[in-house]
């Protein structure tokens, strides 16, 4: 008989808890989503000056090649009868390189062969009348006056037999009988040095050097111990620098190694290259025993413009600027901070000297740290 009466009331109950609940659960999305708006204050990352080297430089691209570099070339035209030498060999000046067979032409080679029958039939004759001569003289018959002339022609006739020989032995071989050893034919180095490229073959056709052609490259000779750094600055950059400044070569070929150079010359006329004006600068590699560089090694050379060592800097990126002045923001209590103008003085780009201002105790703002970052 009690359950109908107890029923009312706990619909009551159920309902009035249902309203509670849902109060609760309101109000505590409101908390939550209250909490959520309000931003969290800012941190900034600790930063302290160090003490470094600052160091502003200009980098040019170019490429270590032989201050003296020759090309040999053949004095006569022919075929590559021998070659005596490969590239990376040691030569000293007058070395034989290579020897030319002569391919001699035709019309000079008929003339000459006339120009020596010729000498010779003047010659017999000339003789004769020599040979006459001096019987009579040797009889009184003739005078000394006709003897003389006689003996002239002679003499004459002799010496150009032996010149028109002398011409056809140059054209059949180059080479006289009387001047074996400086043959044309014998190409020698012009230089000490190292043989860089031999072009040509044994049994290639070669021409001399003359007003129409260059002539055929033997062999390319160049002194190693005495490389240069040929390369190109921008004009942004080319007065910032001149002749007797220190460079450091950075070779792609050799890592890990440094080449000092002193730079020696600056080219008075820029090139206009890819829109931009380029000029031309060379610099003495200074080499240390034992030390080779390859010919055409592509380099990058850092001309040192100006130096200051162990001195007070900040990354660039801390500094701020007022008008004409700079200043950094110096920590005063943890997350606060006040505003200290610094007098700055030389920058490589990303650290900055700090001559006045700050001292390398003093904490800086740095960078604002994110949320969930690793210095956060």
């Amino acid at each position: 008989m009690d359950e109908p009466q107890n029923l009312p009331k706990m619909k009551k109950f159920f309902k009035i808890f249902g309203f509670v609940l849902l109060g609760v659960i309101f109000l505590g999305t409101l908390g939550f989503l209250y909490q959520k708006s309000q931003a969290k204050p800012d941190v900034f990352k600790d930063e302290t000056p160090l003490i470094t080297n600052i160091i502003q430089k200009t980098v040019a691209t170019g490429s270590v090649v032989p201050r003296k570099e020759v090309e040999v070339k053949p004095q006569v035209s022919g075929i590559i009868q021998d070659l005596y030498v490969q590239a990376g060999d040691t030569v000293k000046e007058g070395d034989v390189l290579a020897k030319v067979k002569i391919i001699p032409d035709m019309v000079n080679l008929n003339a000459a062969e006339a120009r020596v029958t010729k000498a010779k039939i003047s010659f017999e004759d000339a003789k004769l009348d020599y040979d006459r001569q001096s019987k009579l003289f040797e009889k009184q018959v003739v005078s000394r006056e006709d003897y003389q002339k006689a003996k002239l022609t002679y003499d004459g006739a002799q010496a150009e037999v032996e010149a028109a020989e002398n011409n056809l032995d140059l054209i059949r071989k180059g080479v006289t009988k009387t001047s074996q050893k400086t043959t044309n034919t014998l190409i020698r180095a012009t230089i000490d040095g190292m043989v860089l490229d031999v072009p040509v073959k044994v049994g290639n056709s070669v021409i001399q050097s003359n007003t129409f052609n260059d002539g055929t490259t033997i062999a390319t000779l160049a002194d190693m111990n005495d490389m240069i750094f040929d390369g190109k600055v921008d004009e942004t950059e080319v007065g910032k620098i001149k002749e007797g400044m220190n460079i450091e070569l950075t070779i792609g070929a050799i890592e890990h190694e440094k080449f000092d150079a002193t730079l020696e010359y600056i080219s008075p006329k820029g090139e206009e290259e890819n829109g931009a004006i380029q000029f031309e600068i060379k610099a003495n590699v200074n080499l240390k025993k034992d030390q080779f560089i390859r010919a055409g090694y592509s380099a990058n050379a850092d001309i040192v413009l100006a130096r200051r060592d162990s001195v007070l800097a900040v990354p660039e990126g801390l500094l701020q600027f007022d008008n004409d002045s700079a200043y950094v923001e110096v920590e005063t209590q943890p997350q606060q901070y006040e505003k200290r103008y610094v007098e700055t003085g030389l920058s490589d780009g990303i650290n900055i000297e700090i001559k006045d201002g700050i001292t390398k105790d003093d904490h800086l703002k740095g960078p604002k740290v994110e949320p969930g970052s690793k210095d956060s």
